[in-house]
């Protein structure tokens, strides 16, 4: 599948996965599709934003979805000596933070991501998510 195919899951058509333009993107992209994560969202922080230049927000389908998907990224980037990741949340596991310098991953349960809603303020429109460097 090339990154710019729909992904399809049980509930029917998605829109189409981000594309990172850096390694450190690209491995925490397919890392968290291969994982199975839902509604992955590439921000642009680029002149937005000091603390980093991409924002990567996904979901889990429970807490224990969420964690997995935390703990796989942060032996992904160790793996591949891409950096070590500073991680937030894990006890709880409905939003979980994960610091990777340049990238910064917002991992949430559905109903935590809807009611923080971090998309909007970043200006990213929730019924149209496209990577915005495509």
């Amino acid at each position: 599948m090339d990154e710019f195919d729909a992904i399809r899951s049980d509930d029917g058509p998605q829109a189409p996965l981000p594309v990172g333009s850096t390694a450190l993107e690209t491995a925490i992209l397919s890392r968290l599709d291969d994982d199975k994560a839902q509604d992955i969202v590439l921000i642009d922080l680029k002149g937005k934003s000091p603390m980093a230049d991409t924002m990567i927000i996904a979901s889990g389908r429970s807490h224990r979805h969420v964690g997995a998907l935390a703990d796989h990224l942060q032996r992904t980037l160790k793996e591949t000596g891409l950096g070590k990741v500073k991680v937030s949340g894990l006890p709880h596991c409905d939003w979980v933070l994960l610091d990777a310098g340049d990238v910064i991953v917002h991992l949430f349960r559905p109903e935590v991501r809807a009611f923080y809603n971090i998309e909007k303020i970043w200006s990213v429109e929730s019924g149209h998510r496209v990577d915005a460097r495509a």
